[in-house]
């Protein structure tokens, strides 16, 4: 793991952060729905899993701006931005209607990352224990797909005053709407490194690496 410390004096949104951090600390969220038609398509043509493809484009669509990969240090009050962040996503347990975290590296290379990513979930089913150690895996986005609806609007609460930063990224079953396979999709961000356009940014990065993801492939 490795980041570096962002000058606070020098920070391209320091008065928005000064803001958001002390007077009215806050977060910022947005569901969207966006069209998984050509990698749902490109899933079943090739006999590989969409969840992993999709979680793969969504780590390559955040690992591509340091907004989305800043951090806050409490002990040394240090903004800091990592040099990559992976995700934590879940097993479900029909057995005991419970979830397991599983850690899985981001590689820009998605073949390895999605052999690892299999070989994580694999191994996650055979374990019922729930692990989110924030200090233990401190650069780790949460990434977490609700499966059993297409929703329409999600919304993951903190507590008041609480400068979580990492991404917090929902998603639900896709549906078909006029032809097209629309997916909903939920970013939750702090207000202190994102507002309105860095949160409406991940969806048109997400939806630039599926067209390329689909046609290069």
């Amino acid at each position: 793991m490795n980041y570096k410390v962002i000058d606070k004096e020098a920070y391209y949104r320091k008065d928005v952060y000064r803001h958001f951090t002390e007077d009215c600390k806050c977060s910022t969220s947005m569901t969207a729905r966006i069209d998984v038609t050509e990698l749902v398509r490109y899933s079943k043509d090739t006999g590989t899993k969409f969840y992993l493809n999709f979680l793969y484009l969504l780590s390559k669509a955040l690992n591509s701006r340091d907004d989305y990969k800043m951090d806050y240090l409490y002990k040394t009050d240090e903004l800091i931005c990592y040099d990559v962040i992976h995700p934590c996503h879940y097993v479900f347990h029909e057995d005991t209607e419970t979830c397991t975290t599983v850690h899985s590296e981001y590689c820009e290379d998605y073949k390895t990352f999605y052999g690892n990513a299999l070989r994580d979930l694999e191994n996650a089913k055979k374990n019922h224990e729930y692990e989110f150690d924030s200090a233990k895996y401190p650069n780790w986005f949460d990434a977490s797909y609700v499966s059993w609806l297409s929703y329409d609007s999600l919304n993951v609460e903190l507590p008041d005053g609480y400068l979580y930063f990492p991404p917090i990224v929902n998603w639900g079953r896709y549906r078909e709407e006029n032809g097209r396979l629309m997916m909903p999709v939920t970013v939750r961000l702090n207000h202190a490194i994102a507002d309105g356009f860095l949160v409406a940014n991940v969806y048109r990065s997400l939806q630039k690496e599926i067209s390329s993801f689909v046609k290069n492939k």
